[in-house]
């Protein structure tokens, strides 16, 4: 052939003068039966695992890296010998739409268009989350036959064809195994740190944090040396675990001073957390409106500005947090404004009654607007360092009658919610006083042990 390249002739008498023939034959044989080696045994060991198509192409060289990525996004189809329907699962990437999902599946969008015109229930695929998985049913005509949706291991939503071309709704639960687990830690650094080497879930040292959200400021009031047990429970799938339940029973001692909380689930089933002796955990107001936030400035009515550099009063709490962190509404209550200013930047004002109001300032984002109602822990911005601001962070102010009170003391003079009623209180303590003596049981031995090693659950400077 013209393209053909010409044998260099140095380059073969170099090969011939130090390679020996029958050197050569023998390494020739040795290839030779290893390449056959290969051909004989690699086939048939990737034939179990799956069935390729042949290309006779010649192939592109692709990292292992690359292939793997693009096996992990690529959807299965596969067909159906019973029915003669194409299976096809496709799995709900970052930015994704139902058309895009669609597409990928190759089903037109007027077969998405009609599922979509079903009813109701249907709507609920224009909201996809990353990580849910859709499986199709696709005849030979490439008509949609039927879709599901699965949410996560225990939820599957389905929409199947009937004969006259239309589409059925059906919902599909599976109900997890659920096992109580115990877990007990010390704070050697900080909750969240000494949390998660005790085996509490992100979402379990959250839950802890909120219960008792009203008495501890997770920011400020916690020290070394400080302990926690916690009953939970474990959601187990097929012997698998699959997640947390909810906390049954916990106890935190901060400084020496022991808190108790039990969940319960009244009469009307409302469920919240509350005392050993039936009182609400829950007080008006949280002591934080972020979550395990660094205070970087204190209430102080003479703080030396840090941009202006005079003596001008700082009528609230700093909290330090990494910009996009949320920022929960201190109570119930109302906002009367959120707009945007030169030195507060992004804003939100919430008046809780006729007493007290609450303020948010430097916020990068907010999400509620003027005369929206709001509920105590709901997300009402993201910190930000808008406005006057040397740095990403909360400033968060407390006005009584309308003069302003130290955020990090004032929460505690404040009444709690609501209390177990007279009425409901046998059926309060039949439901909650296993609970507490399951945990006493189990925090004995910790006790012990720390009594052993001269250990005091005490603060420590």
């Amino acid at each position: 052939m013209k393209n053909q390249r010409k044998k260099n002739p140095r380059l073969l008498g170099a090969l011939g003068k130090n390679f020996p023939r029958t050197h050569a034959l023998a390494a020739g044989a040795a290839s030779f039966a290893l390449a056959l080696t290969l051909f004989v045994s690699t086939p048939e060991v990737e034939a179990k695992r799956t069935a390729l198509p042949v290309s006779l192409a010649p192939a592109e060289a692709v990292s292992p890296a690359v292939a793997a990525a693009e096996e992990a996004d690529a959807g299965i189809a596969v067909e159906d010998a019973r029915s003669g329907l194409r299976v096809i699962e496709e799995k709900v990437r970052n930015g994704d739409t139902l058309s895009d999902l669609f597409q990928r599946a190759g089903v037109s969008s007027a077969e998405m268009y009609q599922l979509l015109a079903s009813g109701q229930e249907a709507k609920q695929l224009a909201k996809l989350a990353p990580g849910e998985e859709l499986t199709f049913q696709v005849d030979g005509d490439g008509n949609l036959q039927s879709l599901e949706l699965h949410r996560d291991r225990l939820s599957r939503v389905e929409f199947s064809r009937d004969s006259g071309d239309e589409y059925n709704y059906a919902l599909h639960q599976r109900e997890a195994d659920r096992h109580s687990a115990y877990r007990q830690g010390e704070i050697k650094s900080s909750l969240f740190v000494d949390g998660g080497e005790a085996g509490l879930s992100n979402n379990t040292i959250m839950e802890l944090a909120n219960i008792f959200g009203s008495d501890i400021d997770f920011a400020l009031d916690i020290r070394k040396g400080d302990t926690f047990s916690v009953i939970f429970e474990e959601e187990f799938l097929d012997g698998e675990k699959i997640g947390d339940g909810p906390i049954k029973a916990v106890t935190f001692t901060n400084q020496g001073k022991t808190f108790n909380a039990v969940r319960y689930t009244d009469s009307n089933g409302d469920t919240s957390y509350y005392t050993p002796d039936g009182k609400s955990m829950r007080k008006a107001f949280i002591r934080t409106p972020v979550d395990f936030a660094r205070i970087s400035s204190h209430f102080n009515p003479r703080r030396l500005h840090p941009v202006f550099k005079t003596r001008r009063p700082h009528n609230g709490t700093d909290y330090a947090a990494p910009t996009g962190t949320p920022v929960y509404a201190a109570g119930d209550g109302k906002v009367v404004r959120a707009g945007y200013s030169k030195p507060n930047g992004n804003y939100v004002f919430i008046q809780h009654g006729d007493r007290y109001m609450t303020r948010y300032l430097h916020l990068s984002k907010r999400l509620v607007k003027r005369g929206q109602r709001v509920k105590q822990r709901q997300v009402i911005g993201k910190v930000g360092s808008t406005g006057y601001a040397t740095g990403p962070h909360l400033h968060y102010e407390f006005l009584v009658n309308g003069r302003h009170r130290n955020p990090a003391t004032i929460v505690r003079q404040l009444p709690k919610a609501k209390s177990i009623p007279s009425s409901e209180m046998a059926r309060f303590q039949a439901q909650t006083q296993p609970l507490l003596a399951q945990l006493e049981r189990f925090n004995q031995p910790a006790l012990a042990q720390q009594s052993e090693h001269g250990e005091s659950s005490g603060s420590t400077n």
